[in-house]
């Protein structure tokens, strides 16, 4: 029979990768309306018919004010509104509606972030082995990432997988599941791709809601795309970002901080006040946690890059003051948080993108030294906290 066969460990060691899985290109994409914040309180109050709120409109201005968001997306424009003027009231059954502009909207958007990501990973599209597709928006098979699969071109091999109502944790755990696949299967290049728009969820300010109200001040749409994959092949591939550990955390006894739930009207969603400050209680646990499953103890958060899901002023507040971060160690977060709002699962990749520029210029800097290593955390129903350690490679002799 020739050489002897291997054992099925030998088998299995083959088939893992050497090293870690790395960040190998990233992609964002944003629909083409763009709402300024300081005039949305006029424009929701406007479309919705509801101008005679007075105090909730105040309330939304009050918020607003207060929220560090300057502008937001959406895909949800007027013409769209008119058409389909439903939307406006969750006591009204408009999910098929809903569920069907999604359904084509979802995916398209997502295939723009992700045609960014495989331009700069620079191999085709048809090397792309596995597919992760993270949203709210969608509630139909075959769903989204069939649709994206479809629109990029990937073979028919490639590996899918759907993760549905995961909401502001949802690229924390793409990314994780990424990193897993990525080095248990040589070879292997996975496009993770996040994706929302916040039709599913729009309607007016009736009944005074406060998730409502909340939601309309902080939510925007967006699609966010990475390629991860282990031992990058040079000269083509240029790892951004190295994933050196991932962690998932669920804080205890807080199932109903962070809910969703899909009715005839829409998706309703329900966020506590006390989410900054549970938050702030446990983030602290996971990174110590984290870093000494490396070996690394009494670790400098100083010392460190951040990349932190933005999912309010209030929560990047409150991890800033409990770890004692120095001004601008969260500038990244913030920036996105100005600049989109919070897009949900989306916006941690937005992050990652905005992080790595500013690590790029500070490297590039005649005295600038940009750090090593760091951390991404993002945040969800649950409440659930994805943690990773991620290592820099260009900061490496800097």
């Amino acid at each position: 029979m020739g050489s002897a066969p291997a054992t099925v460990r030998e088998m299995r060691r083959a088939q893992r990768a050497d090293g870690p899985a790395a960040v190998l290109g990233i992609g964002t994409a944003n629909p083409p309306t763009c709402l300024a914040q300081d005039e949305y309180p006029d424009y929701y109050f406007r479309v919705t018919n509801s101008e005679h709120l007075t105090d909730l409109k105040g309330k939304l201005t009050r918020i607003c004010n207060k929220s560090g968001i300057k502008q937001r997306f959406i895909h949800l424009d007027e013409e769209l509104l008119a058409a389909n003027p439903d939307f406006k009231d969750r006591t009204l059954p408009s999910l098929d509606a809903r569920v069907e502009i999604a359904s084509a909207a979802v995916p398209e958007l997502a295939a723009s972030a992700a045609a960014k990501a495989i331009a700069e990973w620079g191999r085709p599209a048809t090397d792309i082995t596995h597919l992760i597709f993270s949203t709210y928006s969608g509630a139909r098979a075959p769903s989204a990432d069939r649709r994206l699969a479809s629109l990029l071109g990937l073979s028919p091999t490639v590996s899918r997988t759907i993760l549905n109502l995961h909401g502001c944790y949802g690229g924390g755990r793409s990314l994780q599941l990424a990193k897993e696949l990525a080095e248990n299967n040589r070879g292997a290049r996975v496009l993770v791709a996040c994706s929302e728009i916040t039709l599913i969820a729009f309607y007016g300010p009736e009944g005074g809601c406060p998730d409502n109200i909340l939601g309309q001040a902080l939510f925007g749409d967006g699609a966010g795309a990475v390629i991860v994959g282990a031992d990058p092949v040079s000269p083509v591939e240029r790892p951004l970002f190295e994933m050196a550990f991932a962690s998932q955390t669920t804080i205890p006894e807080t199932e109903d901080a962070i809910s969703m739930q899909i009715n005839k009207g829409g998706m309703e969603y329900h966020i506590s006040n006390q989410v900054p400050r549970l938050l702030g209680c446990n983030v602290e646990r996971c990174l110590v946690d984290a870093f000494g499953a490396l070996g690394i103890h009494n670790a400098n958060w100083n010392n460190l890059f951040w990349a932190i899901h933005p999912g309010g002023r209030a929560i990047l507040d409150h991890i800033e003051g409990v770890l004692g971060l120095d001004d601008g160690k969260l500038a990244a977060s913030r920036h996105v948080l100005s600049e989109f709002g919070n897009m949900s699962g989306t916006t941690v990749i937005f992050v990652l993108d905005e992080l790595r520029r500013r690590l790029g210029q500070a490297a590039n800097q005649e005295e600038g030294q940009a750090p090593e290593w760091g951390v991404m955390m993002a945040f969800g129903p649950g409440i659930t906290i994805e943690t990773m350690v991620l290592h820099a490679p260009a900061a490496e002799g800097n």
